[in-house]
């Protein structure tokens, strides 16, 4: 199936959309929103309150994460992670 961008769509159970307009990215987990993230740190600790075994290991396997609307990892400020 195709994606937005023009490739092939992928169901990841986890979501980290663009950047918010008062910045940070929402990370959503089975569409269930698990809060706003402004560094990794904080996407891993979403993560890992959700019950994910080994969070900072998924953050880069397409099969678990997409990210939305900008470059994996960036969150609009320094960078934190």
């Amino acid at each position: 199936m195709p994606s937005q961008a023009g490739g092939m769509r992928h169901d990841a159970p986890i979501v980290i959309h663009r950047l918010s307009a008062t910045g940070g990215r929402r990370v959503v987990a089975r569409g269930q929103i698990l809060g706003l993230a402004y560094r990794d740190a904080d996407v891993i600790e979403f993560l890992r309150r959700a019950g994910v075994a080994a969070p900072e290991e998924v953050l880069d396997d397409e099969a678990w994460v997409e990210w939305r609307g900008g470059r994996p990892h960036d969150y609009g400020g320094p960078d934190l992670a």
